[in-house]
């Protein structure tokens, strides 16, 4: 926008309507904008464009579609896949998943070091618990299921089941096996590369009760 441009120049001695004829703009046009120099429009793409951001950066590996969907349910806001793809594509926003040849996807970076080492074994309960994500189809279509299971003794400690797969599904089974477990302090909590478990909201729930990330390497 070169409106606040004109401003600049009025200040160094420059008329603005000479300013607005050189830049081929009408001086009502400029000080229309000096009356309401941020557009409602403006604000609704601010407030979109941090949204955004805030789905992308709890869940990763979500594409243009999924934050709309999560806009739309989580957030409450009225908004297109259009808009969004529109907002995704200005900020490079992303999914984190790399589709290799054939069907495969490449795993994200970790963010944690790996503290199990393909070691799945503990001596007693609250040691080590092992975490995934499956996909299971219904007549009713498709549902989530996040697993948490101890390595002592075999358990499922904890689980949560959605029709999406979320950072927010890993997050609420992780909780229930804190409560479940009495808030076990140093537990290691192992995961795969998944970015339900890169996720901001993950690793804080992880740090704020202070259980020990973890994540094995590829294959």
């Amino acid at each position: 926008m070169m409106y606040p441009l004109v401003g600049d120049l009025a200040f160094e001695g420059i008329p603005i309507t000479v300013s607005c004829r050189v830049l081929v703009f009408s001086t009502t046009a400029y000080y229309d904008w000096r009356r309401s120099p941020v557009s409602q429009r403006d604000w609704d793409d601010a407030h979109l464009i941090n949204a955004t951001m805030g789905v992308h950066a709890d869940d990763p590996e979500f594409g243009y579609r999924l934050i709309a969907d999560e806009l739309i349910h989580a957030k409450g806001l009225h908004v297109g896949e259009n808009r969004v793809q529109r907002v995704c594509s200005f900020q490079g926003i992303s999914s984190t998943i790399i589709k290799r040849r054939g069907s495969g996807k490449k795993a994200g970076p970790a963010v944690h070091d790996d503290h199990v080492m393909r070691d799945f074994t503990a001596e007693t309960v609250n040691v080590k618990w092992l975490l995934d994500i499956t996909e299971h189809w219904k007549l009713e279509g498709k549902i989530c299921l996040c697993a948490i299971k101890d390595c002592a003794s075999r358990r499922i400690v904890g689980y949560a089941i959605d029709s999406r797969m979320t950072s927010e599904l890993a997050v609420e089974a992780l909780r229930m096996a804190i409560m479940l477990r009495g808030r076990p302090a140093g537990t290691i909590v192992h995961s795969d590369r998944g970015g339900q478990f890169r996720s901001k909201k993950f690793s804080m729930t992880l740090r704020n009760n202070g259980l020990v990330g973890s994540m094995g390497r590829v294959a």
